[in-house]
């Protein structure tokens, strides 16, 4: 119980502040959307670069890590698709359903609760997950929905791989990523006054972002299809860390990068989960509602796993 009410209850309780703020109209919606453009083009960016710059790639960067987490993700994907079309949900929106199950809320959950339970100094791996996470999850989303809708007439794949690059390098998280490992690998240094400037950025990220995704949960109706929304928390709450969990331990990850591994698969879906639906203009109703409801239900999920870390 201390677990959930010194680590995991004070996350939710910014989350819950900027839900409150924006429902009561102490704050516009506006306003929380704006806050979370901040965090997503600004803040978060700025702590990537500042994480990716510095940290020992060759130590953080290893296959049994990406592969605990990005099977369990992987394998979700494929279990809420033809979970979806067994509900009797069309192609296209059974590759909605699998996308709200594959994408973990890294950054804006993830890295806050680990962060919390174990100290700044504990993140490394989950930035090495977070690194490839928007190009692999879009990659997979966008791959599967226009193999769909091909209905297989053939892809055209200079399209294909247009869209995905777009998705892909037009994300500020990824520009940062990539410029962050550009200064690590070159031995560039930042100048100091442009590094002290992007530290203040930095910390204002997670209570930020936090706050902001409460703010921009008001706009989702609880609404949709009730078997499909709790097939995605049990999914992504559950099935995903579960699988993580016994990769993890098969691969004898480090105490450090398998605490990571489990914290960030076993929180909700991301915010980039309707964004995907709003893309196609499918399972839009599903993919709102499944957001609302599991960002609730991960207060709980994620105290679970934490209890059960090491």
């Amino acid at each position: 119980m201390s677990a959930l009410l010194n680590i995991i209850l004070p996350v939710f309780l910014v989350l819950g502040a900027g839900y409150v703020a924006t429902r009561t109209g102490l704050l516009k919606l506006s306003v929380a959307e704006g806050l979370m453009s901040y965090t997503q083009n600004a803040a978060f960016p700025c702590l990537l670069f500042l994480a990716v710059s510095t940290f020992d790639i060759g130590e953080q960067f290893h296959a049994p890590l990406l592969l605990s987490f990005y099977a369990g993700a992987t394998a979700c994907f494929f279990l809420g698709l033809f979970g979806a079309r067994a509900i009797g949900r069309s192609p296209e929106d059974a590759v909605v359903i699998g996308f709200c199950c594959l994408f973990s809320n890294s950054m804006m959950l993830g890295v806050p609760i680990t962060e919390r339970a174990f100290g700044a100094d504990a993140l490394a791996s989950n930035f090495a997950i977070i690194s490839i996470h928007a190009p692999f999850c879009y990659t997979l989303g966008i791959i599967a929905m226009e193999m769909t809708r091909a209905g297989g007439q053939g892809l055209r794949i200079a399209a294909l791989a247009q869209r995905i690059l777009r998705q892909i390098f037009t994300n500020p998280l990824v520009i940062a990523l990539m410029l962050g490992f550009i200064v690590n690998l070159s031995g560039l240094t930042v100048p100091g006054p442009m590094d002290d400037a992007m530290q203040i950025i930095a910390r204002s990220a997670l209570p930020a972002a936090l706050f902001a995704v409460g703010g921009v949960l008001v706009q989702y109706k609880i609404e949709g299809d009730w078997r499909l929304i709790g097939m995605i928390c049990v999914l992504a709450l559950m099935v995903h860390p579960a699988i993580t969990w016994g990769l993890g331990r098969a691969f004898a990850l480090s105490e450090a990068a398998f605490r990571s591994a489990v914290l960030t698969a076993c929180v909700a879906p991301g915010v980039n989960t309707y964004v995907f639906a709003n893309l196609y203009d499918r399972a839009k109703r599903s993919a709102a509602s499944a957001l609302l409801i599991s960002t609730g239900v991960c207060l709980f999920t994620s105290w679970f796993w934490l209890t059960m870390l090491p």
